[in-house]
């Protein structure tokens, strides 16, 4: 396969980005499914995730949910233990729409699997992977919660032979803090922003699905990456391939943003990272730093401009708090990122691409 550069080989690639009313009637489409969780230090996270696991419309007998803890430190492992090993798990009330009701006798497969010898999620997927049974598997993290018809329209595409990847959208759970409240007001995690990617359309793995016979024709995930995993997947398929792939809008997961400057700084550094490693496996162009003098300049238009309109909004209940710190606290998610690029460097092991 040659390598798909410039303007041509990018129109090329977005054509093989199907959205609603491009596939065909799917209602009798009902393959077997294998759903990968990757849980680190999940404890608080495990219970609501599982309630909407169990809340699923996807008929129970045609799916399985693969939980893989990556060494966690916390009480994850106990709490996987005990549910994979319940006939009747205790019910937790779902905290958002599309949860089942309390006290639902819902029993779903959970498998309890373990991945303690690669620090990575993507070694957690691939360890689920390589246990899943189904013809379909499907992705989502621990901090998510899928809403109840989450799966059944992430599966329905596949009903059309060409398509090899589906995708669905992730939405901000409610948030209480400033810094929740500006990601979700900026829709950080959305996958429309994934799917218009300049080098090459990709899916976020918290809401992914894609063919099993695909993995074994392009290979698992990198088990040694860190970051840029799912872009490298979707990549490898679309670029190796002939398949699609599908945004589903109507598959809906909900994630729970960072809410702490800590975490978010984070986030973004990783941001950076992970665009340093797709430049080193893929090309894909790095992104230019701000100088200082455009930092200033963006600081000075807030001070000046942005913030006493936003300021008389805000004082005529017209607006939120978070709309007067926007500006400053998008500079320092860019830094981050900057930071994360400028000093990331690819591991030799992470090239290596494991296969079934």
């Amino acid at each position: 396969m040659q390598l798909w550069n410039g303007h041509l080989a990018r129109l090329r690639l977005k054509k093989k980005v199907l959205s609603e009313g491009q596939i065909m009637n799917s209602e009798e489409f009902l393959p077997i499914v294998s759903v990968v969780v990757p849980v680190y230090n999940g404890e608080t996270d495990l219970p609501d995730l599982i309630e909407c696991l169990r809340s699923q419309t996807y008929p129970r007998h045609r799916v399985e949910y693969l939980i893989v803890d990556n060494n966690s430190r916390d009480y994850s492992s106990t709490i996987l233990q005990t549910v994979a090993t319940s006939p009747n798990p205790p019910s937790v009330p779902p905290l958002l729409r599309g949860g089942s009701k309390k006290g639902s006798n819902n029993q779903i497969t959970i498998r309890n699997l373990t991945e303690n010898q690669i620090q990575s999620s993507y070694a957690a997927r691939n360890k689920g992977i390589r246990a899943s049974t189904g013809e379909i598997i499907a992705f989502t993290d621990a901090d998510c919660r899928p809403e109840s018809q989450w799966l059944e329209n992430l599966v329905k595409p596949f009903a059309d032979l060409e398509i090899g990847i589906t995708c669905g959208e992730i939405l901000a759970l409610p948030g209480k803090t400033l810094l929740e409240k500006h990601a979700a007001r900026e829709n950080t995690l959305s996958q429309k922003h994934t799917l218009a990617h300049p080098f090459c359309p990709y899916g976020q793995t918290a809401n992914l699905a894609l063919r099993r016979q695909i993995i074994a024709q392009v290979g698992l995930f990198r088990p040694y990456l860190t970051s840029g995993g799912d872009a490298d997947l979707c990549w490898r398929i679309l670029r190796e391939t002939s398949y699609k792939m599908y945004f589903a809008d109507r598959a809906i997961v909900r994630h729970r943003h960072r809410s702490t400057m800590k975490q978010l700084q984070s986030q973004w550094y990783r941001y950076g990272e992970s665009n340093k490693y797709l430049h080193e496996l893929h090309g894909v162009d790095l992104m230019r730093e701000f100088t200082t003098g455009e930092y200033l300049y963006r600081l000075a238009r807030w001070l000046l401009k942005e913030l006493p309109i936003a300021a008389v909004k805000c004082a005529i209940a017209r607006t939120d708090l978070v709309d007067l710190l926007n500006t400053p606290i998008g500079l320092l998610n860019v830094r981050a990122r900057a930071i994360g690029q400028r000093q990331a460097q690819l591991p030799e092991s992470a090239r290596e691409i494991e296969r079934l």
